[in-house]
């Protein structure tokens, strides 16, 4: 009834307008709608700010400051970096809950499940792919992030401990995103995750390893019992521990302030949070439309590259049986496992990666230096840059093109049919696979007109000359490839490799697999459409 001469006296669609106006405003923690359109039209605010408001009542933005000096948001300062990290991180964690929803922690499940989201469930191979580049770029931007403070003197007094934060948050997001590779229970995750847990059999003493070891896997073997742990610890455990850490990290950037670019301050002091009036630039709205802008172009960019070049793999199922040629781990332990190629287990495994954490936390108090400046800071720069070239070239030894090498033979069939991985072959599909014998001494032109067969079978005449070049018990060597119609849609490739050894003995290896017409079906969904038979026969 109080309601109604209120509406007689202003009208019906005054009192509407009214009530939604104050809904708004009350949602908004303060900002009317008009307050909206001022700032969307550049204009400056009123006095008192009503923009200031939500951060002392909104939900979200009371842990927000109210303002930023403007030399911390040029994009060149920072570019963005802990802002992706962040948002990469929201997005992992929603992502992650949706593919949820068809993933089962068994292995009588798990890669059956995979199969199903990829071929059954609508957009979820593109769900997937989300998840698995945002993942990987989380690991890579959260690197970034580190070194940008590392190079600009960022983590010096009174930032310690924020620098301290951020290593954790560093070790959190490599251990979350391996903890994640096991999940597709396939060939790459399985081999992968077996050898980064056996390192743990290294930690001193023999029992502890040993314990540590049983702990990660749930058994001897990675079982059943080892990826529900993995799955526990990618969707529960790590996640609420990298929020605690994260919480802290963010509360201590604000306490703190963003560093300024270090010609901005005096040596030895710190101003982040002393701003000028004329140096202020306000979250609401200039900081809110620039980082909203600058999210929703780099989601559009990761929706793009999913949609036309990115593709998340899914090998066999996992098979403890059969170890994959050339298994490596993910290419962020690429340098760990290029260590441990020559060094012991312990050393390369436990020992050095131990120091390596312990110096990173201790860089602000090694670093005694209290001018963040370039030019005053030249030992800490170029210590920085040699060890990124040192992890890079250790992270090369770590993949199969050092110190890794099978027979000749098996290297030149690997190189175009991996036993896991698409490879020269299944890319080029079924419609460009003739129908022939093709013989590495004979040229190319001569044997076929498609032009991604023939780069395929020069491709395979180049291989076998080169391994004939630096390998004395590769001789002589040539090669074929015979490809025959077994079924109307089922093409047998055989390949052949010839040699003489170092004894002069004649040797062959032989090789098949099947071709399936629909390979482009089967790649799509990630099933394998070949079987493998191998064949190594001796004084023939």
């Amino acid at each position: 009834m109080a309601v109604q001469p209120e509406v007689e006296k202003k009208g019906f669609m005054s009192s509407v307008l009214g009530l939604v106006d104050d809904t708004f405003t009350r949602v908004t923690a303060g900002i009317s709608p008009g307050e909206v359109r001022r700032m969307l039209r550049g204009e400056a605010p009123g006095r008192p700010n009503p923009r200031l408001k939500p951060h002392t009542e909104a939900f979200l933005l009371h842990i927000k400051p109210t303002y930023y000096h403007e030399s911390v948001t040029r994009f060149t300062h920072t570019f963005r970096l802990g802002l992706l990290s962040t948002y990469l991180f929201l997005f992992e964690t929603i992502t992650g809950l949706i593919l949820m929803v068809w993933y089962t922690p068994s292995p009588n499940q798990a890669y059956v499940d995979m199969i199903r989201l990829l071929s059954n469930v609508p957009f979820g191979q593109f769900m997937r792919d989300l998840h698995r580049i945002g993942a990987e770029l989380m690991v890579a931007i959260v690197t970034l992030h580190m070194v940008r403070t590392y190079l600009t003197g960022s983590y010096k007094a009174p930032r310690q401990f924020t620098w301290f934060t951020g290593v954790i948050l560093l070790v959190l997001t490599l251990f979350l995103s391996f903890s994640g590779y096991l999940l597709p229970w396939d060939q790459l995750a399985y081999w992968a995750v077996t050898i980064g847990t056996s390192m743990a059999e290294a930690v001193p003493p023999a029992i502890v390893g040993e314990t540590v070891n049983l702990l990660a896997r749930g058994a001897p073997d990675i079982g059943a019992n080892g990826l529900l742990r993995f799955y526990l610890l990618h969707v529960l455990f790590l996640p609420l521990i990298l929020f605690l850490f994260f919480f802290v990290h963010y509360y201590k950037v604000v306490h703190f302030g963003i560093s300024l670019p270090a010609n901005e301050e005096e040596v030895g002091q710190d101003t982040a949070n002393r701003i000028p009036a004329d140096r202020r630039v306000y979250f609401l709205p200039d900081v809110l439309m620039d980082e909203t802008v600058f999210i929703i172009g780099f989601s559009a960019i990761m929706v793009l590259a999913v949609a036309f070049f990115f593709s998340a793999p899914l090998e066999s199922i996992a098979n403890p049986q059969s170890t994959p040629l050339h298994t490596v781990a993910p290419w962020y332990f690429y340098w760990l496992q290029g260590m441990l190629k020559i060094a012991d287990k312990m050393i390369a495994g436990v020992i050095l990666p131990g120091i390596l954490l312990v110096l990173l936390i201790a860089i602000p108090y090694l670093d005694r230096n209290p001018s963040r400046r370039a030019k005053d800071r030249r030992v800490a720069i170029i210590s920085g840059v040699i060890a990124g070239v040192v992890m890079i070239i250790l992270s090369w030894m770590g993949t199969p093109q050092y110190a890794v090498s099978a027979a000749p033979a098996v290297e030149v069939v690997q190189e175009l049919m991996p036993e896991e991985g698409a490879g020269a072959i299944r890319e080029a599909g079924y419609a460009h696979v003739p129908v022939g014998v093709f013989d590495s001494r004979v040229p190319v032109e001569e044997q076929t007109t498609d032009e991604e067969w023939r780069a395929i079978v020069e491709e395979f005449s180049a291989s076998i000359a080169h391994f004939d070049g630096i390998d004395p018990e590769f001789n002589n060597a040539w090669g074929t490839i015979t490809v025959t119609q077994d079924q109307p849609s089922l093409r047998r490739i055989l390949w052949e490799i010839h040699w003489v050894d170092s004894e002069g003995v004649e040797e062959n290896f032989k090789r098949f697999f099947f071709l399936h017409e629909d390979s482009l079906y089967w790649e799509q969904y990630g099933l394998k459409d070949f079987r493998w038979l191998t064949e190594t026969q001796e004084g023939e």
